[in-house]
């Protein structure tokens, strides 16, 4: 399944939900579509946890690689991949942290050849503290910034998913909406609810304040 498998990549600055969206979404498109869906984890998380620590600038290149590989160990056996981070956060954190930016190039063309979607996770969220991994409230701002002008010079399109509990989820199904369309018939019915359904039907989330209510809705209007 491997090339047709959509790659649905949720990338966002700590504690803003990017694991609980990535498991309650690839739930639901599998509860409710009949569609094979797959969730992949954090890399990241598992490896600090098993050496106690945060990796060194040297380490970056191969938790980049390693989580690019489990992604795609699963969609050789899955219709839908929903992936919490992808290499693109770690070039993002070798940037930030080591102001190495050597993991760009790589880490944005596997995003663009092989992620049909990108959902970026909105800083609406309290911050939570979080073991070894999470440095701080302070730092998801520089990561979001960081993460949207990367994203935007290597051409890399994305949605903003905002929004509290189901909320979120919903906002994200109505991104990946055209994806899912596109795919095998339905078992159930979440693709007869799509079908009349568009992400314009709801209020744009601005890319740049994340504030619903900005000039997106008067270009509507």
């Amino acid at each position: 399944m491997a090339a047709d498998t959509l790659i649905v990549a949720i990338v966002g600055a700590e504690s803003t939900g990017k694991t609980v969206l990535a498991q309650t979404l690839a739930a639901r498109i599998e509860a409710e579509t009949g569609l094979v869906c797959a969730w992949v984890p954090e890399h990241l998380r598992s490896w600090c946890e098993t050496r106690g620590r945060t990796p060194r600038a040297d380490e970056q290149a191969a938790i980049a690689r390693a989580q690019r590989d489990t992604i795609e160990a699963a969609a050789a056996a899955a219709d839908v991949v929903v992936a919490d981070t992808t290499p693109l956060m770690t070039a993002v954190y070798s940037r930030l942290l080591f102001g190495d930016d050597t993991l760009d190039a790589e880490a944005c063309a596997w995003q663009r050849e092989r992620c049909g979607a990108t959902l970026l996770t909105a800083l609406d969220l309290p911050w939570v503290a979080d073991g070894l991994q999470r440095d701080g409230p302070q730092v998801r701002i520089p990561v979001d910034t960081t993460l949207r002008e990367l994203m935007a010079r290597h051409g890399l399109a994305w949605a903003l998913v905002c929004g509290y509990g189901d909320e979120r989820l919903e906002n994200a199904l109505d991104a990946l909406a055209p994806l899912l369309r596109e795919r095998a018939a339905p078992r159930r019915g979440l693709f007869t609810r799509l079908a009349g359904r568009d992400a314009a039907d709801r209020p744009w989330r601005c890319e740049l304040c994340d504030d619903p209510a900005c000039e997106h809705a008067a270009r509507r209007g």
